[in-house]
């Protein structure tokens, strides 16, 4: 049987011996079987070859794995380890737009632009602007990046002055930053709240004009500085405050040039010191229009009497036997009464109605102080500005403090009674003083801000009668028409105004120049002050100088503060 199927199958092979393994064998038939002998797989041996192959490819990938790890964390370990601290969730400040401060026609002046990353930093119009705007210190963050000072400080200027207003509310938020420093999500926790703007009474093309003539006449006549002031004399809105030299307000904002700063430090001029408020000066001859209206006020001349001014006045010392002490004029002038007085500024004139003279009485220093004080000299104007100073009137009180034992003498009373000794004004003082000539008795507050004008506190001067005023403005309008600010005498605008010059010093070699007055004349609406610090004694070109320019240029450029 078994032969027959094998010749069926075409079994080639004859030999009739099976192997175990060569049969299927079923355990379940066999008794006494061995499973683990004879079930699984016979699997051939891994050759040498291939042993050596995959033992090679290891130790390939073993070195490039190794390799890979030392750059990583010898070479780039400190970087990638900054990346992963930074791969955190972070609370962010956002830092609050400050508020933009614009002139009277909208013109920025101070506005916000984009630092580094969340950073905001303050722009600023220049030149001209330093003084009126300031100038603030900005967010400052330690090493770790840790902001310890969150908001914009406010140093100078209006800057400070209205810091709590312009600074505005710092806003949060959580930010997820992963190991490439890249933001993968933000959430807004607190909103900033943007700081509120502010519009000023300046008007920055006269600003900015006032102050190139002042730079250049200053640069060009070694003058050591200057100030210039244009105000309205029924509010007190103030359309230019110029003082010369000033800082760059972006450069201390950011305080990242640290010799222009030290220059600025060491600089004799006083770049930091803003002359129209904080610098005190002698006033020279333009306190005499506020001593004739005191005499007027008391009576102690009549406005028409002529005072002979042949070049001098002399007094006997007490202290030199048939000794006398001579009081020079600036020129010899001749018979001059108030307002020819006024308009050629006679010194003799002033010192006969301020100390007396002969048989004419004289104010005395008691009531030059009381009538320089009504106009305003010696207090604060009370700008929105911070450090103002206030003016200083000489007096036996103020004397004996600072020269104890030295009587007050009859020659104090005349140099006070033409600006000179110990007295001393501010720009802003002056201004305010000859607003209130202007305006007939009105000390108005001088104000940057261009809101509630009507609000601002103003002072009566009731005790002095409009027809005093009319003539102390008549000799002001001379002094433009043949006196000595005849440089104003201009076709398109009538201008009332008064000269002062300053001696400075023992040698009186240098001088300060001012020119003060008021425009139209017919109908007041501005007044203006303009001096010029420590300039040479020869050389005669002054603030007269830059007021025509200005003028001049007012004429074409902003006609319509002309206008009547």
């Amino acid at each position: 049987m078994l032969k027959k199927i094998f010749k069926k199958r075409k079994i080639k092979n004859t030999n009739l011996f099976v192997e175990p393994d060569e049969i299927f064998l079923d355990s379940k038939n066999l008794e006494n079987f061995d499973r683990q002998q004879f079930e699984g797989k016979i699997e051939k041996p891994i050759s040498k070859k291939n042993v050596l192959f995959l033992g090679a490819c290891l130790g390939i990938f073993m070195i490039i794995f190794s390799i890979r790890l030392g750059y990583l964390q010898i070479k780039k370990g400190e970087a990638y380890f900054i990346r992963s601290e930074n791969n955190t969730l972070a609370k962010i400040l956002i830092f609050a737009d400050r508020g933009i401060i614009y002139d009277r026609n909208k013109e920025e002046l101070a506005w916000n632009k984009k630092g580094e990353g969340y950073e905001l930093k303050r722009g600023y119009l220049s030149p001209g602007f330093s003084h009126i705007l300031g100038y603030v210190s900005s967010p400052i963050k330690d090493k770790k990046g840790v902001y310890w000072q969150t908001e914009f400080e406010g140093k100078d200027g209006l800057e400070k002055q209205y810091s709590d207003r312009i600074q505005g509310i710092n806003g949060s938020k959580i930010v997820e930053i992963d190991a490439l420093g890249q933001i993968q999500y933000q959430n807004v926790i607190n909103a900033p709240v943007r700081g509120e703007d502010l519009i000023t009474t300046i008007d920055s093309r006269i600003q900015s004009k006032l102050f190139t003539l002042i730079q250049e006449l200053s640069e060009k006549n070694s003058f050591s500085g200057g100030a210039g002031i244009i105000i309205d004399v029924t509010n007190g809105e103030l359309l230019s405050l110029v003082s010369f030299p000033e800082y760059n307000s972006e450069i201390l904002s950011e305080g990242s040039d640290q010799e222009l700063i030290n220059k600025y430090l060491t600089d004799k001029r006083k770049v930091f010191l803003d002359r129209t408020i904080s610098g005190l000066y002698v006033p020279g001859s333009i306190i005499k229009p506020i001593l004739a209206l005191g005499a007027l006020k008391e009576n102690i001349i009549d406005p028409n009497k002529e005072i002979l001014s042949n070049g001098f006045i002399s007094i006997p010392n007490p202290y030199v036997k048939d000794g006398e002490t001579i009081f020079k004029d600036w020129k010899i002038h001749g018979y001059t009464a108030m307002r020819e007085a006024i308009a050629v500024s006679s010194d003799v004139y002033f010192y006969t109605i301020g100390g007396g003279f002969k048989d004419q009485r004289g104010l005395g220093i008691s009531n030059i102080e009381k009538y320089a004080k009504l106009f305003g000299i010696g207090e604060k104007t009370n700008i929105d500005l911070p450090d103002e100073k206030s003016g200083n009137i000489p007096s036996p009180i103020w004397k004996e403090k600072n020269f104890p034992g030295d009587p007050w003498r009859l020659g104090n009373t005349y140099h006070t009674a033409i600006g000179q000794y110990g007295f001393q004004v501010t720009p802003i003082e002056m201004v305010r003083a000859i607003s209130a000539i202007a305006n007939n008795g009105t000390l108005i507050t001088p104000h940057l801000l261009l809101e509630n004008t009507e609000d601002n506190k103003k002072v009566f001067i009731t005790d002095i009668k409009k027809e005093h005023y009319e003539i102390v403005k008549e000799g002001m309008r001379e002094a433009v028409t043949y006196g000595t600010a005849v440089a104003l005498n201009v076709p398109y605008i009538n201008v009332a105004a008064k000269t002062g010059t300053a001696q400075l010093g023992v040698s009186k070699n240098r001088v300060n120049s001012w020119i003060v007055g008021f425009f139209p004349y017919e109908n007041p609406k501005y007044a203006f002050t303009i001096m010029m610090e420590s300039g040479p004694a020869q050389g005669g070109v002054g603030a007269s100088s830059i007021m025509r320019q200005f003028l001049d240029w007012m004429s074409i450029n902003t006609p319509e503060y002309f206008s009547l």
